[in-house]
């Protein structure tokens, strides 16, 4: 998203050395453009959601001179008896995010927690002053995107979405080679996933001590229909319409970033999905899905720009 006029450069910069897929681009953007400054600037950083994601995203971040990781806030003892384990006693743990957003020390988050929790906390954190990465989808429901638009550009500062493929030196490296015609005519592009395995399958493993004393369970619930505690549904979440987005935010956002990448397509025009509970018959209310996508790639397009507000 744009920043506008109330972002500045440096300021973009320094949000994007707090942030996954953007540390490489950010050193490009120095190198071509402007002498390196003396010092990096520090960025107080927060990750809310220390699973598997978000646990990648902060050490990917940490890698960045500068970097300083100063809260974690997780719904799971574990994770955030974890996050003292991995990255110091000096982290401070909660659970609960708005501690973490009230933090002077904290000048960027990144928000990896189940997508119903996407939109919540990443307006309270613009709110508060707060730079912003959040892991896709940046929605769990269409009729939300454009509050978080608008909250972005009233606070002026940076929000960028994960998405690995956006980011990907071998999907650029497919772009240049489409533009440069090394590739010939594009026909026709054929994308899918195959995850046929219980993993894939988002059958993640619940910890033995995994209980109504160790997991805030109505914290987690936040907007969606209260339940008794589940642990599945808490560690599992990806096979819930109320906590998630199935198939679609989980994995073909990856084919769609993918693709728009390569060929700068304004796509898709239209879609066609089928599918059902074929197999995993678990108590999961979301299906099995195939995707048939038709796209039209932009007349004239120019390829993409590698900078972090591609």
């Amino acid at each position: 998203m744009d920043g506008g006029e109330k972002t500045s450069r440096r300021e973009f910069l320094k949000l994007a050395t707090a942030t996954t897929v953007a540390a490489s681009a950010s050193t490009h953007f120095l190198e071509a453009d402007e002498p390196p400054a003396a010092a990096e600037p520090r960025v107080g950083l927060a990750t809310i959601g220390l699973g598997g994601q978000g646990t990648g995203d902060t050490k990917a971040a940490l890698k960045t001179p500068g970097v300083e990781l100063v809260a974690v806030a997780d719904l799971y003892d574990g994770r955030l008896a974890r996050a003292k384990e991995t990255f110091g006693e000096s982290v401070a743990t909660t659970r609960d995010y708005k501690e973490v957003l009230a933090r002077p020390d904290v000048d960027a988050v990144i928000i990896a927690t189940p997508d119903h929790w996407h939109v919540p906390i990443a307006l309270a954190a613009l709110a508060a002053g707060k730079h912003v990465y959040c892991e896709k989808p940046m929605v769990q429901r269409w009729e939300e995107g454009q509050s978080l638009i608008d909250a972005q550009k009233k606070s002026g500062k940076v929000v960028q979405v994960g998405s690995q493929r956006v980011s990907s030196i071998l999907y650029l490296k497919a772009r240049d080679l489409l533009a440069s015609g090394a590739i010939g005519e594009l026909n026709m592009i054929d994308a899918w996933w195959s995850r046929n395995s219980a993993i894939g399958a988002w059958q993640y493993s619940i910890p033995p001590d995994a209980s109504p004393a160790t997991v805030d369970w109505e914290r987690y619930l936040g907007r969606a229909p209260r339940r008794p505690y589940d642990p599945v549904r808490f560690f599992r979440w990806r096979n819930y319409q109320d906590y998630g987005t199935g198939v679609a935010g989980d994995l073909f956002v990856h084919l769609f970033s993918g693709v728009h990448v390569i060929t700068g397509s304004l796509g898709p025009t239209r879609a066609m999905s089928t599918g059902g509970l074929r197999f995993w018959k678990d108590g999961r209310d979301v299906p099995d899905v195939m995707l048939g996508l038709s796209t039209t790639r932009r007349p004239n397009a120019t390829p993409r720009s590698t900078s972090p507000s591609a």
